[in-house]
């Protein structure tokens, strides 16, 4: 499905890109993306399918990727520094900062509130949504993500392909997504090498930022523990998480439900840090029931 709206818009002091999909009278859904990713890693598919059933999709690249806003003359993240002694003071935002542009992007759209749902550092970023400004959440759903960088329990392999030198052409990026693809993606669905392809691609073509990718990192790192805040989360949520998922283990997932008063957990046979196609059609009728129970946009 193509995208039926598309921008760059002034929000929390920043330009931030979007595409919308679907009617604008449906209710309005966010997506938000995960570390380094930009909103083309939403399959406009998927968007699609999300929008037939009645939802107004708004994917969004977060700041320091895709379209949006680079902190080009933010300070260098000190990487080390966070890995060995804790040291956060280099980090630019925190995931409040980023929960705020998608507050923002609802602004400069003139939604006074949306569902929201985030993979990933996404789901951190819907999580702080959710626990800051809950009059604004709908509903929540947390995919693949955490309430603390400390449950991650990233396996070696997986943390060794995140590790990869940048790439320095077009085709070695290509070759790298696949490959990392192939390290932290679902053992329990054949790989979509030809869409990998594709999206790694126009990522290229659109511009890759490792430092930026290293200031969001920072950002996960300087938000710390959170699991105080997601424990007061009152909305409706879904959390769904992948039994095979080696960058951010399952047991996030069921930690993140647990907090939550009445929150429902999905957890998929056979997924790991990805969402194969195949598992889009019990997603949507998920989100779809949890945006029922959820009351209407005020």
């Amino acid at each position: 499905m193509s995208a039926s709206g598309s921008g760059i818009v002034p929000a929390n002091g920043l330009q931030i890109a979007y595409e919308t999909f679907g009617d604008r009278g449906s209710r309005p859904l966010l997506m938000v993306m995960g570390l380094g990713a930009p909103m083309l890693t939403w399959h406009a598919d998927l968007c699609g399918l999300l929008a037939g059933r009645r939802f107004f999709v708004i994917r969004y690249d977060n700041r320091d990727v895709g379209r949006s806003t680079h902190l080009h003359d933010a300070p260098q993240p000190d990487i080390r520094g966070a890995l060995t002694r804790g040291d956060v003071s280099s980090a630019s935002y925190t995931l409040d900062d980023m929960a705020e542009d998608g507050f923002g992007l609802l602004d400069a759209l003139g939604l006074t509130a949306a569902h929201v749902l985030g993979a990933s550092l996404g789901g951190m970023i819907a999580q702080t949504m959710g626990a800051r400004h809950p009059e604004r959440v709908l509903s929540l759903t947390s995919i693949m993500s955490t309430p603390s960088p400390a449950l991650t329990s990233t396996t070696p392999q997986a943390g060794a392909a995140l590790m990869r030198p940048p790439a320095t052409s077009r085709e070695e990026s290509i070759a790298r997504a696949i490959d990392i693809a192939r390290v932290i993606g679902s053992p329990g669905y054949p790989p979509d090498d030809e869409w990998r392809a594709e999206l790694a691609g126009r990522c290229w073509d659109q511009g890759i930022d490792p430092p930026g990718v290293m200031r969001q990192w920072m950002a996960v790192q300087a938000s710390g523990d959170r699991t105080e805040a997601v424990r007061g989360i009152r909305v409706p949520t879904l959390v769904v998480h992948g039994d095979s998922d080696p960058l951010v283990n399952v047991a996030a997932g069921q930690r993140t439900a647990e907090l939550i008063k009445d929150a429902r957990l999905m957890v998929v046979p056979g997924m790991g840090h990805d969402l194969p196609r195949a598992v889009w059609p019990a997603l949507v009728d998920a989100v779809c029931e949890l945006a029922d129970l959820a009351a209407p946009a005020r």
